[in-house]
């Protein structure tokens, strides 16, 4: 639609400038000034649908390569996840976490409501009383591996951004938030997009990188989890991905 309006833009002023040529310049000297005219607007007009298609382009390949680093985010952030189901806390540590889902497992268990004698309370009041207590069985273990990935090796590779081929991996970082007193773990995978858009244009990529919208991933970079709040989502809206 725009490249259309472009040329119709284009169109009608060549033929306001034919126009006004054709009315106002002596004929002796309407041929070279057509030529020179024709020239420059066609030129311009290369200039502005070159713009606007380079700017489509762009748009279309960071889509697809965002789309590709945020499934490897997602697997990050489940296997971090897990880490902290399993342990307490996250892992800062690629070849730790990978070492972690290869080795640990997970505790199936099952709560059931049940009732007891209170001691002390029937040895306060000298009739029985009773409690109500909840107890937890472990009724087995399942490896993390399978859990998460299957047969699937992905867990491997998932810390290398997939759009680059030189073996970068995204960056992580691990800890511990303080708040209202109290220390909750929180951890951080991302990757600035100006890695991810490495050999796209310069101007676009860093109007890329200042982009807040509830449609585009907001921020410099491209990332799951926080290191400044508790959250374990990605910064990517829905039209990326099927699931945050």
């Amino acid at each position: 639609m725009i490249i259309f309006v472009i040329i119709v833009a284009v169109i009608l002023l060549t033929i306001g400038i034919v126009y006004l040529i054709d009315k106002f310049v002596p004929k002796k000297y309407k041929p070279l000034i057509l030529v020179g005219l024709w020239g420059l607007i066609i030129y311009l007009g290369y200039i502005t649908f070159m713009s606007v298609y380079g700017e489509i382009q762009f748009n279309q390949l960071k889509e697809k390569r965002y789309k590709v680093v945020i499934e490897n985010l997602k697997d990050i952030r489940d296997a971090e996840l897990a880490h902290r189901t399993v342990t307490g806390r996250f892992e800062g540590n690629w070849d730790s976490l990978v070492k972690f889902i290869e080795t640990e497992k997970f505790t199936i268990t099952q709560r059931r409501d049940s009732t007891i004698i209170d001691k002390e309370l029937t040895r306060l009041y000298g009739v029985d009383t009773t409690k109500d207590i909840v107890i937890i069985d472990t009724l087995g273990f399942v490896p993390v591996k399978d859990s998460l990935f299957g047969a699937d090796p992905r867990y491997k590779t998932m810390m290398d951004i997939p759009t680059l081929e030189d073996g970068q991996k995204f960056e992580l970082k691990a800890g511990l938030l303080e708040q209202n007193g109290t220390n909750i773990p929180v951890f951080e995978a991302s990757v600035s997009k100006k890695i991810l858009l490495y050999d796209q244009d310069k101007n676009l990529v860093d109007l890329e990188s200042e982009v807040k919208s509830v449609e585009g991933v907001n921020g410099p970079s491209l990332k799951v989890g926080a290191m400044d709040e508790i959250n374990t989502n990605g910064n990517w809206p829905k039209n990326y991905s099927k699931e945050q």
